[in-house]
């Protein structure tokens, strides 16, 4: 009996044994997928981990450029998109856009689990899958990140994401985040661009109607455009409603009113990406001043110099004289107006008349205008930049006479407009240049050679001021670094481009001193943080007294010279200039300044050519010059020119170039001059002999007092004597 009581107490617990593994091997094959999920999740927990949730905010934006005044004056580069702040939103496109996105959106940690199920319930019961059930956190996570296709895993590891997200930003931050994010189609991206792209207004002052179409917009956007499809648009906006009356965010009365609003678009055309040659000068600075990435990413404040008033002044100036040009009857060239842009790309040169124009701030450098072309549509070359390279003509003598000045010549010296002889000038061989009008006059006055833009007088200046000082300085104010190193260069026989030259003449109202042009002031990034600002290179260049001597001559230009038509033209402030013509008349310049403003203006053709028979600068481009610089003195005003410094009166030998005697007085060849007291000569006349006349024996005896003299009692002298 003990022995079968054993043998049955051994099968119960063996049997006990059995039904326990068996227990145990079928709770570990029910543990498995717990076990196997809580894996999957560990896993895409840690890949989640991997992903830098800084990024989330990081999103590119069009560069914003300012003007002068600190006004948005277009955009560049990145996505079209213009963040804000959640209170610059209107609070109906946000309830809107949670009603249709996301009702649960305060009640979740990042998954709406309830929403999910119901998606599902739905899904299953239309055999479809047509039921979404992202949640705005889940939507941000994907928009804003590396995460993949559209897979299972996908939605995973969004998931995962949007948990994080949760913990690291306030509910406020993420919507803020994703209103800023989200494409509404047209190219738009972000609740302030599709505001301003479909109604024409900011996102805080979209009404019922217009939050509930844009909150309509964001499961398809170009599907239902407001532009493309209002009626597609209208049906979404009521679905939206209804919604927001559901959830008790709107009445029903405020429902029908907005449904029975007609959906329809008032679109504010938004500046796009180099629109003129003035954004294309923008550009090409800004990709010398940062990296391809800063200006992709977008989100920079570019402050210009550009005034928009003297911009639009320019352009408009500029089509006007040159469509002028093109009826004129000896004009026989094509017309823009018969000009067909190929079907594809662009030609490389337009075969029509073109032009530029550049306008610079005297007192910084900043440019206020630039002109490239006349259609930028139709030609991107910017004739206004290098490498638009041409020959500059007569515009460069000013700069030879000053040298000449720097170096003793005084504007009444006596200098022959007579023809020149083979061999008379150095270096120079057989090259005998001739008037531009083909006349020749006997001896004249340095002053008519630069007023009346004779080219043997200049010439002959030229040898005066030495062919190595010319060079110099035309490469000091940056007019090339391969200036050529022949007399030719005294008549402007080498090519610059249109803003280096403007630039340059800007020394003039500055007394000698170069003024770096540029137009960006500053660059801020998308948190308002300088990166950049603008030197503000200031550069001596030119003797400050040959410089205004130089000056008052180019004013007389205007008066009586070569540019004396500026009056018939309606133009009566106070300023200087020069023209400048080309062989064959294939260039056309007029560059001036005012006491405020330097302008520079080019005509002529892409592919060099006579414009028209004697076409001088002065009927071609003059004309753009007195009405952009009419305009801009509105803003800039022109006051007299000034000597920056002190001045005195003086007689002087035509042919010396020394103080007058009663020898230059019997021969003809003394004149009286108001002079820089530092260019007043020092020494008498030894050519013509005979005695010192009184008032260089006065002005003599003043320079030996004038140490001892107190000064308001020297400048009573001075007075006395006539300076100033």
């Amino acid at each position: 009996m003990k022995l079968l009581a054993r043998t049955a107490s051994k099968k119960s617990g063996a049997s006990r044994k059995g039904r326990g593994f068996r227990i145990a091997w079928k709770l570990a094959l029910l543990g498995l997928p717990v076990v196997a999920v809580f894996g999957v999740l560990f896993f895409y927990a840690v890949w989640a981990q991997s992903f830098d949730l800084k990024t989330v905010g990081d999103m590119p934006e069009r560069n914003t450029v300012f003007d002068v005044d600190g006004k948005i004056y277009s955009r560049l580069a990145g996505a079209n998109r213009v963040k804000v702040a959640l209170n610059e939103v209107s609070p109906f496109f946000v309830d809107a856009l949670l009603a249709r996105e996301d009702t649960r959106f305060f009640e979740h940690g990042g998954i709406d689990w309830r929403g999910i199920a119901r998606a599902l319930v739905k899904d299953v019961m239309s055999g479809s899958a047509k039921e979404g059930a992202s949640s705005i956190t889940q939507q941000l996570a994907r928009n804003s990140l590396p995460l993949g296709g559209r897979t299972l895993s996908r939605k995973l590891l969004e998931a995962m994401v949007a948990l994080r997200i949760e913990r690291d930003f306030t509910k406020q931050q993420i919507i803020e985040l994703y209103i800023n994010r989200i494409y509404f189609g047209s190219g738009c991206y972000g609740v302030q661009t599709a505001s301003l792209a479909y109604f024409g207004k900011d996102a805080a002052k979209l009404n019922l109607s217009e939050s509930a179409v844009l909150a309509g917009l964001i499961r398809s956007p170009n599907r239902f455009s407001p532009l493309k499809n209002p009626e597609g648009a209208a049906l979404q906006r009521n679905a939206v409603l209804d919604r927001m009356v559901e959830l008790k965010k709107i009445n029903a009365a405020q429902s029908e009113e907005a449904k029975l609003t007609k959906v329809t678009s008032h679109p504010k055309r938004l500046p796009q990406i180099q629109e003129n040659y003035a954004m294309d000068a923008v550009q090409r600075d800004l990709n010398l001043l940062l990296t391809p990435d800063q200006i992709d990413n977008g989100g920079l404040f570019i402050y210009t110099t550009l005034d928009p008033a003297v911009q639009i002044a320019a352009t408009q100036a500029m089509e006007t004289q040159l469509s002028k040009i093109e009826r004129q009857s000896n004009f026989h060239h094509p017309l823009k107006a018969n000009y067909r842009p190929p079907e594809e790309g662009e030609d490389s040169s337009m075969p029509y008349l073109e032009g530029a124009l550049v306008a610079i701030d005297n007192s910084s450098g900043g440019i206020r205008a630039l002109v490239g072309g006349r259609d930028y549509a139709q030609s991107k070359f910017n004739r206004a930049l290098p490498p638009a390279n041409r020959q500059i003509g007569s515009s460069f003598k000013p700069f030879v006479y000053t040298v000449a000045f720097m170096n003793g010549l005084l504007p009444g010296a006596a200098v022959s407009d007579g023809p020149i002889e083979p061999g008379e000038i150095q270096g120079a061989g057989n090259w005998t240049p001739g008037n531009s009008d083909g006349t020749y006059g006997g001896i004249q006055p340095v002053s008519y050679g630069l007023i009346h833009s004779r080219n043997t007088m200049s010439v002959r200046v030229g040898e005066i001021a030495g062919l190595d000082g010319v060079q110099k300085i035309a490469t000091t104010l940056g007019l090339g670094v391969n200036i050529p190193h022949g007399p030719a260069i005294f008549i402007g026989s080498f090519e610059t481009n249109l803003k280096d030259l403007t630039s340059a003449y800007s020394v003039f109202p500055n007394a000698g001193v170069r003024k770096q042009s540029y137009i960006i002031e500053r660059i801020d990034d998308a948190d308002h943080n300088p990166i950049y600002r603008a030197a503000h290179v200031n550069i001596p260049a030119l003797d400050p007294s040959a410089a205004w001597m130089t000056s008052q001559l180019m004013e007389q230009v205007l008066v009586s010279g070569t540019a004396a038509s500026a009056k018939s033209l309606g133009f009566k402030l106070p300023a200087a200039g020069k023209t400048g013509t080309t062989n064959d008349y294939k260039d056309a310049w007029f560059i001036g300044y005012t006491s405020a403003i330097t302008c520079g203006v080019w005509v002529g053709f892409d592919q060099p050519q006579t414009i028209i028979p004697r076409g001088y600068g002065a009927a071609l481009a003059l004309p753009v010059w007195t009405q952009v610089m009419t305009k801009a003195a509105l803003r800039y005003p022109a006051q007299p020119l000034q000597p920056t410094m002190p001045m005195a009166r003086a007689t002087v030998c035509s042919i010396s170039n020394h103080l007058a005697t009663t020898g230059c007085n019997a021969a003809g060849t003394a004149y009286e001059i108001t002079l820089p007291e530092d260019k007043v000569p020092q020494v008498v006349c030894e050519i013509h002999g005979g005695t010192q006349t009184e008032f260089a024996q006065k002005l003599q005896d003043m320079e030996q007092k004038a140490g001892a003299l107190p000064n308001r009692l020297f400048q009573s002298f001075r007075k006395f004597f006539g300076g100033k």
